[in-house]
């Protein structure tokens, strides 16, 4: 990055299996609860995001899919496993936060492109439980 802000970095992470979310508070106070699902969907990958612009790869059917492993990947990532075997995704703070941030935007998107994929039955529901950032966040609506 170019920008001379520090990335927020953070100081605690807890998998919550029940409502397969992921929190995260960072060191600026943001909380954020992070779907599994969001998680998957958005994977930083090359399998889900592509070699490049346009080239991306809509999943679909993970609306129960779990983590089953969160790894950390040296002081700046982890890298998590999901229930249907994708674990390839290294998950950087900045990447991590930037979802967390805007988490209503991408969940809108990723229901509109299920939608235009012919995925309907998938997208008649809100975000999934805990998708709603945590208070103290600083997340403007």
């Amino acid at each position: 990055m170019s920008d001379s802000k520090k990335t927020p970095a953070p100081v605690e992470l807890t998998v919550h299996q029940q409502s397969r979310t992921l929190e995260i508070a960072f060191d600026d106070g943001a909380v954020f609860l992070l779907p599994f699902e969001l998680l998957r969907v958005y994977s930083p990958s090359a399998e889900v995001r592509g070699h490049g612009q346009g080239q991306e790869v809509l999943q679909t059917g993970q609306r129960d899919v779990r983590m089953t492993a969160i790894e950390p990947v040296g002081h700046y990532a982890v890298q998590p496993s999901f229930s249907d075997g994708h674990n390839s995704g290294i998950y950087s703070w900045t990447y991590l936060y930037g979802l967390g941030a805007q988490q209503e935007k991408l969940w809108q998107d990723y229901l509109q492109r299920l939608q235009a994929a012919g995925f309907a039955g998938d997208t008649g529901r809100d975000a999934p439980q805990g998708a709603a950032p945590a208070a103290g966040c600083g997340h403007q609506h």
